[in-house]
């Protein structure tokens, strides 16, 4: 059931822009940001407000956006209330004004404030893709509010004579790369493959998938592979475990393997890769039982669990942040659409969520989820060809570049099978192989919280 929609107090300009310009000194750590300001402020850079009841009607969504060209691209601007006049205008004494409420429409987008505000929510209660501003107007994949602060950078830049320097992470490599793996399934590799040569009356091939079941370690039972293929290319795995092996009360499954029985098993083959909470169905609303499964992994595994995703992405806005800042998580790297590739809150940097019912960012560090390799061939999404995978990814990942940011990659053990042809190990090597010749810093979550702190 969803969650009622809780009493929260009016959120101001003066605390949208205190929570935009938070993020963008996170971007540019030596930004000025004491020169930005609404117009009438009289600071030298200013915003032309443009949200005007909005934010005090609790919609989920606003005015459609205005499109204008930018850097060579064009870009969405919502809260665009003067479409006509020039992006940026030069004014006297030094000063700039920009006519699109840049402030406003980050706001919206970085908050999470379509997906708090809306009711949609898809069968596995997630706010669906089909629901998203990103898929109504077409921009899933470009990263708009890192546009819209490279339009505050050029005014800053403009007032102050001071060249803003993007964020820079481990080596000054232009930008980083966070490789991560549900661990879902351990011991299943058999089972679809037995299924179907039972379907096709095929009693040899079925006894052979049983007699290899019995007799070999499953196909799926590859972490040490896993982690070995990573650091081939000079870079981390961040592995997340599912703390439950019942399926979920709907009959949704969890963990095919208890963690506990498994571990002796699993720690020699990842070594000392970072390990992270993989919330089992259920546990993105429940703070008592994710507590629990926080404290069940960490005492199984010895590991200091300070990072999560939730299983099936699972993720409610008006509960689930709450829970992650109550416990103390370091970051979460949830946020994702399962349906596509690209920036969830079009944004491809780590940010914190806004907590509106305290009219404040939370603690915890969102790690944006920028593909998923289920999403790239699942035959509810996308169903790409193999030869389509990298082309269609590598738009997005020069975006992040561009901006020097973070690109999270989700490749599941079970998809490092060589029997899977379309998302599976030729793909992912694929995607590394072009990472590692962008000279990207390979980065797990914590090594980001240190960052970015």
């Amino acid at each position: 059931m969803l969650p009622a929609l809780p009493a929260i107090p009016p959120v101001s300009p003066k605390i949208r822009l205190a929570y935009v310009l938070r993020h963008f000194q996170l971007a540019f750590p030596a930004a000025p940001t004491h020169l930005i300001g609404y117009a009438g402020n009289q600071l030298p850079v200013a915003v032309a407000e443009g949200a005007g009841q909005f934010f005090e009607l609790r919609q989920p969504y606003p005015p459609a956006p205005n499109y204008r060209d930018y850097q060579g691209r064009s870009i969405p601007f919502f809260f665009d209330a003067a479409p006509e006049q020039p992006l940026l205008e030069l004014l006297p004494n030094n000063r700039v004004l920009i006519h699109a409420d840049i402030i406003a429409a980050a706001f919206y987008l970085l908050s999470g404030w379509q997906e708090f505000f809306s009711d949609e929510r898809d069968q596995h209660g997630r706010f669906p893709y089909s629901a998203s501003v990103q898929h109504r107007y077409g921009f899933v994949a470009v990263p708009v509010v890192n546009y819209y602060f490279d339009v505050l950078k050029t005014a800053v830049e403009h007032v102050s004579g001071q060249v803003l320097v993007p964020r820079r992470w481990a080596t000054e490599a232009p930008f980083a790369a966070f490789i991560t793996h549900d661990i879902d399934n351990l011991r299943s590799a058999w089972k679809a493959p037995a299924k179907a040569a039972l379907q096709r009356r095929d009693w040899l091939g079925f006894g052979r998938q049983i007699w290899q079941h019995v007799t070999k370690p499953d196909a799926w039972n590859n972490l040490e592979l896993v982690h070995k293929t990573v650091a081939s290319y000079g870079a981390k795995s961040t592995f997340f475990f599912l703390p439950e092996h019942r399926s979920a009360a709907n009959g949704t499954p969890n963990a095919d393997y208890a963690v506990e029985k498994a571990w002796s098993r699993i720690a020699p083959a990842i070594g000392d890769a970072e390990v992270g909470l993989h919330g089992s169905i259920g546990r993105a609303t429940h703070g008592g039982n994710l507590k629990r499964e926080e404290h069940r992994l960490q005492r199984c595994t010895g590991h200091d669990v300070k990072g999560s995703r939730f299983h099936y992405l699972s993720w409610e806005p008006r509960m689930t942040p709450i829970l992650l800042d109550s416990l103390l998580f370091r970051y979460d790297t949830t946020l994702g659409f399962a349906e596509h590739f690209g920036f969830r809150n079009s944004y491809c940097l780590p940010f914190h969520l806004f907590d509106f019912e305290q009219g404040r960012p939370y603690r915890f560090l969102e790690i944006p989820l920028n593909v998923m390799d289920a999403t790239l061939y699942h035959p509810h999404y996308l169903r790409l060809a193999p030869g389509e995978i990298l082309p269609a990814l590598q738009p997005m990942f020069e975006e992040i570049e561009r901006f020097g940011g973070v690109c999270t990659v989700l490749w599941h053990n079970e998809n490092f099978d060589p029997a899977n042809e379309h998302n599976g190990p030729q793909q992912f090597h694929a995607i590394m192989q072009y990472l590692r010749g962008r000279q990207v810093a390979f980065v797990n979550g914590l090594d980001i919280c240190e960052m970015v702190s």
